[in-house]
């Protein structure tokens, strides 16, 4: 079935250390366009417990977007059930599978991305779906961790299992985010799969967008994490099909920038911790920054300092 390029699905990626639940809510507050969000992996500990911060994130009492599906990495079954009942608990209906992290810290224990090349790993791994029949599962994966033939090789394992959607980021791991998407793998995969697709990698523009869900038209639709940390409006600019004026834009941006600053110094304890989450913003907001006012910001000790160099750019 194709579906009609204004009826499909928008996605924000996660993103460890940039989309928490404080960035998720003042994002849909100002921006908004956006079906579902993400929250970064949910992981268990090495003692079998669960991080602090993630049990924070995925609290239904600190989210207000529209649509929050979680995601959790786990390496084997036992992993999976754990992660799952966990969230389960928590109230949702719906669970992201991560099979696509690149970092080599987690890629190295075989999970991520680096598990693809392990079809029977995968297959053990996964097979617990049928006991959470209640939960909508998918899986956000690569093309592979050093080929492509690796996500090829498990489209039988893949097409077999109860999933909602995959979800295909066109790279394979050891790219982490380098290089350019690979299309024409993407489309091997696209085609031999029996699950719906959405689309992850490089879209940074409306007409990025636009131009992909052409490519390939019975995508149910894109993920997109880089590109909107960098420009948070494209997904509105797409659905409305207008570009606001420079200056409506910064004015926007500056807005969220400062509700961001409030709700951060309202959370974290103490000025050096404040002024480093806000540091993080800029390893991808409005790339066309001056370099040297992103320098200053980098370089900033205080707080204050910070604030007067993030006024000089929205100025």
């Amino acid at each position: 079935m194709i579906i009609a390029n204004g009826m499909a699905e928008i996605h924000f990626a996660p993103l460890q250390g940039y989309t928490d639940w404080i960035y998720r809510n003042n994002f849909a507050r100002f921006f908004g366009g956006v079906d579902a969000y993400y929250t970064p992996f949910i992981r268990l500990e090495s003692d079998n417990t669960f991080r602090n911060r993630d049990l924070r994130d995925i609290d239904p009492k600190n989210n207000s977007v529209p649509l929050l599906i979680p995601q959790i990495l786990p390496g084997n079954a036992d992993e999976f059930c754990k992660l799952t009942q966990l969230v389960r608990s928590k109230g949702y209906k719906k669970i992201d599978i991560n099979l696509g992290c690149p970092f080599p810290l987690i890629a190295g224990k075989k999970k991520g991305a680096g598990m693809l090349p392990y079809p029977e790993l995968v297959k053990e791994m996964l097979s617990p779906i049928c006991d959470f029949p209640d939960v909508l599962f998918s899986v956000k994966m690569r093309l592979g961790w050093k080929n492509t033939s690796e996500a090829y090789n498990l489209i039988d394992i893949i097409n077999n299992l109860r999933l909602e959607y995959i979800t295909l980021h066109a790279r394979i791991g050891i790219q982490q985010y380098k290089g350019t998407p690979d299309y024409e793998s993407f489309s091997r995969f696209y085609q031999a799969c029996e699950h719906s697709i959405f689309y992850n990698g490089d879209l940074k523009s409306g007409k990025e967008l636009q131009e992909i869900l052409e490519k390939f038209p019975k995508l149910r639709g894109v993920l997109i994490g880089r590109g909107l940390l960098s420009s948070p409006w494209v997904v509105a600019d797409f659905r409305k099909n207008e570009t606001k004026p420079d200056g409506e834009r910064k004015n926007q941006v500056y807005a969220f920038h400062e509700a961001l600053l409030n709700d951060y110094k309202n959370y974290l304890q103490g000025e050096n911790q404040l002024l480093n989450k806000m540091k993080t913003l800029w390893d991808y907001l409005l790339p066309e920054t001056d370099r040297k006012m992103v320098k200053r910001i980098r370089k900033s000790t205080k707080l204050s300092d910070y604030c007067s160099a993030v006024k000089q750019i929205f100025e």
